[in-house]
This record gives C-alpha cells, sequence and structure tokens, in this order.
C-alpha cells in the first residue's frame, strides 16, 4: 500500500475542549495538525450539559472548591493538581467570555447554578448545553487560524515511537502516528509533538451517556506504546441516564437536582437519604449506588426523576434542550416524572501524566478524560472536567512551546500491509463488540466482586486473542479498530479493579466493602 506521508510541528488527536484549545494556542507557534476520526463535533465536550466549576460568587472560596472535590475523590485526589486546577477556574471561564462563549447571566454577573457535591453556586453554564457552547466557540477560532490544518474522519490506528522502529539507545520518543482515512488508504504523520485529546471510553458498557466516538483510542495507542495507566478501575456512573428501550442515551443533567429535581420510585417514594444525608446532591457515585441498588432491591429496571417542582418557567428557560428531546419522546418532565438508569459516564482514570498532559515517552502528551492527573481521585466532583480539559490545554501547550526549538522530526516507516487478505464476513466484530460491553456491564460494573472480575477477565482474553487474529489478517476499518482499542481499554480496567482490594469512591467491591486506611492509586506498566 502507498502511504501518504505528512509533516507538522504538533500533531493533536481529537477535538473535544481540549484539543480545540490546545490547537488554538499552539499555532501562532508552527503547523498544527488537527485530527478527528469523526465530524469535528463528534466529542464528549458537545453533549456536556451541566457547566464548568469556577468561583466567582463573593461568598464562596478557592479553599472550598478544592475542599469539595478532595471530599469528592474520597482520599485518592492529588492535593497539588487539586489546588492548580481550582486556583485556574475563575481565569479560564473569564478566558471563554472574552472568546464570546454565551455563558447565561446577565449585566450583574455570570448566572450560577449547583450541582451534587458542592457546597456553593459555582457552576457557569450555557442553558443545559455548555459543552456546545465552548466547543462552538473554539471551533471558530480555530477555523481562523491559517496555520491549522483539519482532517476529518481520518482515524488514528498507532503511535509510531523510536523504540518500535528500532532506535531503542535513549529514552523513547513518540515520532507521530498512522491514521486510516475514510478511503481505505493509510496516512502516516510526523510530529514533533503528539497530544492525544481523544476522550473517554463510556461505549466499553452497553448503557452511556457518551457519543458512539467514546472507544478509549488514546488510551490504548498510549498503553501499547509504553505508557503507565492509573486508576483504570475509577469509571463513573451518571445517576440519571433517560432509559427508554427505543431512544438512544440521553443524560438528564445533574443540573435538574441541583435546582430541586427529586429521584424517586415507582410508587412517588425518594429514598436516596436512606443512603447519604445530603439526598439527591450526595457525590455521584452515591447516589448512582443508590439508584442501583434501590433497582435490584425493588426488582424494577428503572428509578424516576422527578423535575415537576422546579416548575415550567425554571424548566423553559434553564433546561430547554432537555425538554425538547423528551418532547419528541412523548415525555414532559413539567408533569411527569422520567424513567432513568445510571450510565457510564466519565472515565476518572486513564494515562498517567503531569497537569501538563507529560506522559512515560517524551513527545507525547495526553490531556482531557484520556489522562489521569490526580485532579478526580477516586470520583470526579461535577463540572470539574471540563475545567480540567481546559487548564490541562493551556499547561500543555505552554509546556510544548517551551520545548519545541528543541526538537526535530523523524522519518516514519510507510505502513506495511503484506499478508493482509479480504474478510469473508465481518460478524466477528459485532459479536466481539457485543460481548465485551455485555461482559463489563454484567461484571465490571457498579458493583463488583472477584468472581465477577476472574470472569470478565477471562473472557476478555479469549476476546481479545479472537480480535488480534482477525486484525492482522485483515484490511483495517473504523469499527475495527474501535473494538482492538474497547477490547483492550477493558481488559487495563479489569486488571486495575482486581488490584485494588478496598472499596473507595467509584470502586465498589462486595468483597472489600470498607476503605483502606491510606488511600494508593492502582499503576499498569506494560512490560
Amino acid at each position: 500500500m502507498n502511504t501518504e506521508h505528512l509533516q507538522y510541528d504538533y500533531l493533536i488527536v481529537g477535538s473535544g475542549a481540549a484539543g480545540l484549545l490546545a490547537a488554538k494556542a499552539l499555532a501562532e507557534h508552527g503547523s498544527v495538525a488537527l485530527m478527528n476520526k469523526g465530524e469535528f463535533t463528534d466529542s464528549n465536550t458537545y453533549q456536556a450539559q451541566g457547566g464548568i466549576a469556577g468561583v466567582f460568587d463573593a461568598d464562596d472560596s478557592i479553599e472550598n472548591h478544592v475542599a469539595d472535590t478532595l471530599r469528592a475523590g474520597v482520599g485518592l485526589c492529588h492535593e497539588d493538581v487539586v489546588r492548580q486546577v481550582g486556583e485556574r477556574g475563575g481565569a479560564m471561564i473569564q478566558k471563554l467570555l472574552a472568546w464570546g462563549t454565551p455563558f447565561d447571566g446577565n449585566d450583574e454577573g455570570l448566572h450560577l447554578t449547583q450541582e451534587g457535591g458542592h457546597s456553593h453556586r459555582r457552576i457557569a453554564h450555557a442553558q443545559d448545553a455548555t459543552g456546545r457552547a465552548i466547543g462552538e466557540t473554539l471551533w471558530k477560532h480555530v477555523q481562523t487560524q491559517k496555520n491549522i490544518h483539519c482532517f476529518q474522519h481520518h482515524i488514528a490506528i498507532d503511535l509510531v515511537t523510536s523504540h518500535h522502529i528500532g532506535h531503542v539507545r535513549g529514552k523513547n520518543r513518540c515520532l507521530g502516528a498512522y491514521f486510516l482515512k475514510s478511503d481505505g488508504s493509510v496516512m502516516s504523520i510526523a510530529a514533533k509533538h503528539t497530544i492525544l485529546a481523544t476522550g473517554g471510553a463510556g461505549k466499553v458498557y452497553m448503557y452511556t451517556s457518551n457519543p458512539h466516538a467514546a472507544t478509549g483510542d488514546g488510551i490504548a495507542m498510549a498503553w501499547r506504546a509504553g505508557c503507565t495507566v492509573r486508576n483504570m478501575e475509577m469509571m463513573q456512573f451518571h445517576p440519571t441516564c433517560l432509559f427508554h428501550p427505543h431512544a438512544p442515551s440521553m443524560l438528564l443533567s445533574e443540573a435538574l437536582r441541583g435546582e430541586g429535581a427529586h429521584l424517586v420510585d415507582a410508587l412517588g417514594h425518594r429514598f436516596v437519604f436512606n443512603y447519604d444525608e445530603r439526598g439527591e446532591l450526595a457525590p455521584r457515585d452515591v447516589v448512582a449506588r443508590a439508584i442501583d441498588h434501590e433497582m435490584k432491591k425493588q426488582g424494577d429496571d428503572c428509578m424516576f426523576l422527578d423535575a415537576r417542582g422546579l416548575g415550567e418557567a425554571l424548566i423553559l428557560k434553564q433546561f430547554p434542550n432537555i425538554h425538547q428531546r423528551l418532547m419528541a419522546l412523548g415525555l414532559d418532565m413539567r408533569t411527569t416524572p422520567i424513567p432513568i438508569v445510571p450510565a457510564a459516564h466519565y472515565i476518572c482514570g486513564g494515562v498517567a501524566t503531569t497537569l501538563a498532559g507529560e506522559t512515560d515517552i517524551e513527545g507525547l502528551y495526553v490531556i482531557g478524560e484520556s489522562a489521569c492527573t490526580g485532579l478526580h481521585g477516586a470520583n470526579r466532583l461535577a463540572s470539574n472536567s471540563l475545567l480540567e480539559c481546559l487548564v490541562m490545554a493551556e499547561a500543555c501547550s505552554q509546556k510544548v512551546i517551551e520545548g519545541t526549538s528543541k526538537q526535530a522530526s523523524m522519518a516514519i516507516p510507510a505502513w506495511d500491509d503484506a499478508g493482509i487478505v479480504p474478510e469473508q464476513e465481518r460478524i466477528q466484530i459485532k459479536q466481539n463488540w457485543d460481548e465485551i460491553r455485555a461482559v463489563m456491564s454484567h461484571y465490571v460494573g457498579i458493583v463488583r466482586s472477584d468472581l465477577r472480575l476472574r470472569r470478565a477477565k477471562r473472557r476478555l482474553m479469549v476476546v481479545q486473542e479472537e480480535i488480534a487474529n482477525f486484525y492482522w489478517r485483515h484490511p483495517l476499518s473504523r469499527d475495527l479498530i474501535e473494538l482492538r482499542n474497547l477490547a483492550l481499554v477493558a481488559e487495563l480496567m479489569v486488571r486495575s479493579a482486581q488490584q485494588r482490594h478496598e472499596s473507595r469512591g467509584l470502586h465498589y467491591s462486595t468483597d472489600y466493602p470498607q476503605p483502606l486506611p491510606i488511600a494508593k492509586d492502582t499503576e499498569l506498566m506494560p512490560e
């Protein structure tokens, strides 16, 4: 196969908030290739409803934000990182405002809302579509930059490092990556610096709030390249995802509960206070487990979110997009409680990085949800994720700019597809995809056990062997690349869960129901 070869100063994979801001910042210092495997709006950022946390109210303080984050993280947060991110929250929101982000507010200031785990109102938002507002604002700026070259429908296959091509002396260095184009051909991009901003891995579960693209690509590629991963067992389940047999997954923002919506069972009884004195405003791990426990105890398929008490005016003003999408399904939250289930939402673990996205490999940075900086610990505090994405992108860009003049690009070998034969059928891809998601949902969900984890690992090893045999023999496709990544991320999550012999935050084990006296990260390193 003839491989198209391109070269840039900076290669950015992913076009959510982190990737867009990094591209915007780096374009003034060199050429940028901005890659997305789908459309540029296909990211978790564009799905984010609630908002972005920052201290603005006179009654609030950075210390309060730090304390809330540490409390939610149940002892596993890295306090220095929490403090650095918290200190930059207000300034980052001010920058977004200056760039044109349409946050809700008036001449007197921003309208701030409150979400679970927060002790004060500090969530800046754009109605119930904050991520989309931020993404569209940054995308407008990116499109005006001549130095940014945007590639849609180019899915990353793998990173290329110096060790991979035989340069084994010295520290391993990232040289760029291979990409599969929409026409089936392969393109290589060499870069002085490569930034992975590929988002999360929610599609590893059957129920998720994430878009289809969230298949853990960056985490899997970084692992194969030689990076350490941290706390991969910490998958956050959003408590309130629409339960509807004939509709795609839909998130019902935590801001609804922040404004006073209640969680009830089929008889209308509020139940979360039975599990935590904070009720619906408890952190997400507590609320999700409460819902899961009530569903199992009562034998019901779902619980309900009752927003009727908010009143029509507030619902239409602050949650118009959620309201419209529900109405299209024949559901009116002004008059009827909405059926909900917990769904995989955000992975708090990921590639082990600094706040600037630095990894074990020179020239490779990972930012946003694919990274694990220590901010979220054992449970992410609501609306800290968009903040982390943007703070990391800014810090990463500064670090990259400092080192740009010291680096030189190296040539990447042509893609080798020798021995590839056309597949006879593709049913194996669908079968493996469905099996991974079923195994993870049944055995590695909100509640785990040693037995469930052993069963999950055993089956995932078989599935990975089947995928590898298919992958190396047949032509590449987007769904095959995603399947390979999904299977690897699932394995890393199970292996990490088996390391944690306690219950802490998002990881609850029936075999180890109590937390250990000292909280420690779990880490896995490639052999």
